[in-house]
């Protein structure tokens, strides 16, 4: 049994479905479904379409550059069965897995990172332009506090200098 890969979207196609497009030049082309096929059809670029896996490796949504990924890669010539080697290979899979697992959560983070600053600073933008909206009590001790911070960044300015 061969788990295929949808040459649109690159998602997988199980035995008995999908449709198999044979070109005249002999090239194979694999679709999980009528939409990849009719998209393939109407000579769309997958890069551009945007529920592709390639549209998301190339906008830097998905993790492209993972070495856990090469334990999929498909290999066309065959090994000799080795009972050591498979009993290591069941051995290592949850330890792969947990290991991209780990790396994935990584990569959201810090993909997010930049909209959770962005959010920051229109925050703080906003804040600082309907001050007046604020009762004064609070105002006054949010000034304070943006003094503390600023004279303490500049006092560690000051110390990495010398």
């Amino acid at each position: 049994m061969r788990l295929e890969k949808c040459w649109f979207c690159s998602s997988t196609v199980y035995p008995g479905h999908g449709i198999q497009f044979v070109r005249n030049d002999a090239k194979i082309f694999r679709f999980c479904r009528s939409k990849c096929h009719k998209n393939f059809k109407m000579k769309r670029n997958p890069r551009k379409v945007k529920w592709t896996k390639a549209y998301r490796r190339l906008r830097g949504k998905d993790m492209t550059q993972d070495a856990t990924f090469e334990f999929e890669r498909k290999r066309n010539r065959p090994e000799r069965y080795d009972r050591n080697v498979t009993e290591q290979t069941l051995k290592a899979i949850p330890l792969i897995t947990k290991i991209r697992h780990e790396r994935q959560k990584k990569h959201i983070t810090e993909r997010q990172k930049a909209g959770k600053s962005m959010v920051r600073k229109s925050d703080a933008k906003e804040l600082d332009q309907d001050i007046g909206m604020v009762p004064k009590k609070e105002t006054e001790n949010y000034v304070a506090k943006q003094k503390v911070l600023v004279s303490q960044l500049k006092t560690e300015e000051n110390l990495m200098e010398e």
